[in-house]
């Protein structure tokens, strides 16, 4: 039972990871129920055991993009050692990593951009990680590192407003811009406007405490 429960985990994983390749190359509309079943090396049978139809496979490669998601959030989080703006920078660069090589992530802003999944903005990643960077903001106006006259809602839009350009740049430019130093860029910038002198003057002489790692993905699993 043990043995048929986890074949059938690694199929509906399979399954998915197929999908998520197919969604971000041609789209929702676009994709190929054949292409996804000949990447994935399952069965017809298989495949709708798992999901009753294309829609509900996308909605499934959008709910494991949140679950990384919310990992990559919870493992910054649990920085106890790093200030809230050293927590914030971190895990921006960890979505910007995942976005370069996480193919369920990238696949997920390639379907929330599309008319069919609008809606999952609003539910998704994105406000997962709003939730995450306002907290965070407020923080770091009760620690001192930001000005006591910020506004938590304004820094959150502003900087998600910046990140998702500088993510929608790179497709116009055919991925030669490295999405992690533009990431980092608009961070500053928007930090930078709102800070105290105090951690400005540090943060010049000391740079950013951390920075995401390709081995805290977990991609090969």
């Amino acid at each position: 039972m043990a043995r048929q429960q986890e074949r059938a985990r690694r199929t509906r994983a399979a399954i998915i990871r197929s999908a998520a390749v197919e969604f971000g190359k041609s789209g929702y509309a676009a994709a190929s129920l054949n292409r996804i079943l000949e990447g994935s090396r399952a069965t017809k049978g298989a495949m709708y055991f798992h999901f009753d139809s294309k829609e509900e496979l996308a909605r499934a490669v959008l709910g494991t993009a949140v679950e990384r998601y919310r990992a990559s959030v919870e493992r910054w989080l649990a920085r106890v050692d790093l200030g809230p703006l050293d927590i914030m920078h971190g895990m921006v660069d960890e979505i910007a990593l995942r976005l370069e090589h996480d193919i369920i992530v990238r696949a997920e802003y390639r379907l929330t951009i599309e008319p069919d999944f609008y809606r999952d903005v609003q539910t998704g990643g994105g406000r997962l990680l709003g939730r995450t960077t306002k907290a965070l903001t407020m923080s770091a106006i009760d620690r001192g590192q930001l000005r006591a006259d910020a506004d938590p809602d304004r820094f959150t839009r502003t900087l998600a407003a910046a990140l998702a350009g500088q993510r929608y740049m790179v497709d116009l430019l055919d991925d030669r811009v490295d999405l992690r130093s533009r990431f980092e860029e608009a961070l500053e910038v928007v930090i930078e406007a709102m800070a105290t002198p105090e951690w400005l003057e540090k943060f010049h002489s000391d740079g950013w405490r951390a920075h995401a790692r390709m081995e805290d993905l977990g991609l090969a699993l």
